[in-house]
């Protein structure tokens, strides 16, 4: 009896062919301006010290208050599935020593990250995300090279209706002003037990509530931009002229919080028109108390963390992405033993010169294989039988067109 079909656990996004190609591309696209501005990779483990992220992320957090996988382990001890890539991040260079050396220290990750919510469009239990930071330098010029290398990955996809989002959080001198007058604002507002728990911890989660009894009554609440010290407010009119200066555009969101607890000073978000209501793409900041919470040097940061499933989303909402795009460049069908031999060979020739190039295996005959070439949406096909290798010419035809063209074997490369 056939055992019972297993499904993938709810919430869960997984990428396979043909969309897995568009996955890789958008990936790619978020991860290479990193790596052409001199970020370098850094892998992390996909769970850590539950400490962790309650310490670096805030306990006040819907992330760690609700959403995060935690379980403990054979050992009795409490780990957590990453629920974001900062705190990693930081855990590993102060391990590591990173910020010993030259500085800033600049690195990129990608991968999966955990948070169980509940599963809507473009919002999943398992996400995946490109990220970088730099750490060690309190330099607006470095604020807007991290917001212009996200930026460069979205217009690299092809993106162009998404808008930044950007504010300043200030440092401890403008939060510690603000927060008093919002903590006296707050008290005359008729809050349950939990929300008033969350408040009392940080009451610029407030901005953040999502439900409109308590957006309305927040309409009036003292903003944390009119409380910035004289050095806060000239680093955040620098982050802007250096925006300005890069010919990138922004909003200037003064309401605007972000859902982890470290973040100071500029403070940024890349939110996209056509995806309703998980509409950010992207997003992050700098976070200048976070290494030294989490026991290394006093030193400053900032980063950012992208959404590849929302980047993705957004790139099918546009129609930016053809799957056009990541089909094979030759389909090669060989009639016979000996073409056989002759097709591995010169695909492994073109393969080594970059193109993407497929065999029609299993010994089908030629219409089986041609349907095959066609299912495969490759580019063109070439049928490959003795005649060819004798004559070491092919007929190189083009699947969209049906046009045919002779092509001398040797010179297959540059003819695709």
């Amino acid at each position: 009896m056939a055992g019972k079909k297993i499904a993938a656990p709810k919430g869960v996004s997984e990428y396979f062919p043909p969309r897995s190609a568009a996955f890789e591309f958008v990936r790619d696209c978020l991860i290479n301006p990193a790596k052409n501005a001199g970020y370098q990779l850094i892998e992390l483990p996909v769970f850590e010290d539950t400490e962790l992220f309650t310490r670096g992320v805030g306990e006040s957090t819907d992330v760690v208050s609700k959403e995060m996988y935690t379980f403990l382990d054979r050992g009795d001890r409490s780990i957590t599935l990453r629920p974001e890539g900062t705190a990693g991040v930081m855990r590993a260079v102060i391990e590591h020593g990173l910020d010993r050396g030259q500085l800033p220290a600049k690195l990129w990750y990608s991968g999966q990250f955990f948070r169980a919510e509940r599963p809507q469009a473009g919002r999943y239990r398992q996400f995946y995300q490109v990220g970088i930071e730099a750490i060690g330098l309190d330099d607006a010029a470095i604020d807007a090279e991290v917001i212009a290398i996200a930026d460069a990955g979205f217009k690299a996809i092809g993106l162009t209706q998404y808008r930044l989002d950007i504010t300043s959080l200030g440092d401890a001198q403008s939060r510690a002003a603000h927060r008093v007058d919002l903590l006296n604002f707050i008290a005359k507002m008729n809050l349950d037990e939990a929300t008033s728990a969350r408040a009392a911890i940080n009451p610029l989660r407030l901005f953040d509530d999502k439900r409109p009894e308590i957006s309305k009554a927040m309409e009036d609440a003292p903003l944390l931009m009119n409380y910035l010290s004289e050095s806060s407010r000239q680093h955040f009119e620098q982050v802007k002229k250096y925006l300005d200066v890069l010919g990138i555009s922004y909003v200037l969101n003064p309401r605007m919080v972000r859902g982890l607890d470290y973040y100071t000073g500029t403070t940024f978000e890349f939110v996209h028109e056509l995806l309703g209501a998980q509409s950010g793409i992207g997003g992050g900041g700098r976070y200048d108390g976070l290494m030294a919470e989490l026991g290394g040097q006093a030193l400053s940061g900032i980063g950012f963390g992208l959404g590849v499933d929302r980047a993705l989303l957004a790139a099918q909402a546009e129609g930016v992405i053809s799957q056009e795009s990541f089909v094979s460049d030759l389909f090669i069908i060989p009639l016979g033993e000996r073409a056989k031999e002759k097709a591995l060979q010169i695909a492994s020739a073109l393969r080594a010169g970059g193109k993407i190039v497929e065999i029609s295996f299993g010994d089908r005959a030629l219409k089986g294989s041609m349907k095959g070439a066609d299912k495969s949406g490759a580019r063109y096909v070439v049928v490959l039988g003795d005649s060819e290798i004798t004559s070491g010419t092919v007929e190189v035809k083009e699947m969209k067109t049906g046009a045919t063209s002779s092509v001398k074997i040797d010179s297959l490369i540059s003819a695709l």
